[in-house]
């Protein structure tokens, strides 16, 4: 069945024979014209950000950032691409994706199996990308949204996260970014590598310096933590001190 309006795709797969496979089958369906092809999510941003393409065919396993996360990347982007999820025989993938309703292919791709997911390929909802979590690794992004474009800040350069009003700050050596996110959700997605040092605040822990006991001016003492690269300092609050106590005596 040829598809009924001409379609610009992108192709994310970090395997180069999966890449060449995917271009001669899209090769033989009409009104496809091939944008670009990207061996890892970070690459498929970049291309996606620069080109807008109406559909992405998306691998789930991929080095420097997976499929999981990069989908979740895309919805950030002003126009999001429909996305059909390429995978190997992965059961417990096959059923996520069949029990939320998402298109996907299972490889060896077959011509008929991907022009009737072409025909049928929707955008993704955020309750849909929200079941895929158990798929996906720990995030190696935040998303920032700035003036219209995505801009990826790897996970690695965050100092500190703080919420304020609806959005968070996002600190790394260099700057500061707004994004929309929860506390609880990044506190749990990373597990030890940010550390809750006041309900206002997580901190990742390759970034503490130290703690400085300070005096207020009513003659109470409280912590601070000390932080590498930044000036800045990030009040430890009482509730917390336990875990000042246990990482000092540890």
């Amino acid at each position: 069945m040829p598809i009924m309006n001409e379609i610009s795709v992108l192709i994310a797969d970090d395997e180069t024979p999966a890449r060449n496979r995917l271009r001669e089958l899209l090769g033989q369906v009409e009104q496809v014209r091939l944008l670009g092809e990207a061996r890892n999510g970070l690459e498929l941003l970049a291309m996606a950000t620069a080109n807008s393409p109406a559909l992405v065919l998306l691998d789930i396993r991929m080095p420097q950032m997976d499929g999981i996360e990069a989908a979740r990347h895309l919805q950030n982007l002003a126009e999001p691409p429909a996305v059909i999820f390429t995978t190997a025989y992965d059961n417990y993938a096959v059923k996520a994706f069949e029990m939320n309703a998402l298109d996907y292919l299972l490889k060896p791709i077959r011509l008929e199996r991907l022009q009737a997911a072409l025909n049928k390929a929707s955008k993704l909802k955020r309750a849909q990308l929200e079941a895929l979590q158990p798929l996906q690794s720990p995030r190696s992004h935040f998303g920032v949204i700035e003036r219209g474009r995505l801009q990826l800040v790897p996970v690695s350069e965050v100092i500190y996260l703080r919420a304020e009003l609806k959005y968070l700050t996002l600190r790394t050596k260099e700057r500061e970014y707004l994004i929309e996110d929860s506390l609880t959700a990044i506190e749990q997605e990373f597990g030890e590598r940010f550390l809750r040092l006041h309900r206002n605040c997580l901190v990742a822990q390759d970034f503490i310096a130290g703690y400085e006991r300070r005096h207020d001016q009513d003659g109470d003492h409280h912590y601070v933590a000390l932080l590498r690269d930044v000036p800045e300092t990030i009040a430890v609050s009482r509730r917390q001190q336990h875990l000042l106590k246990e990482r000092l005596r540890g």
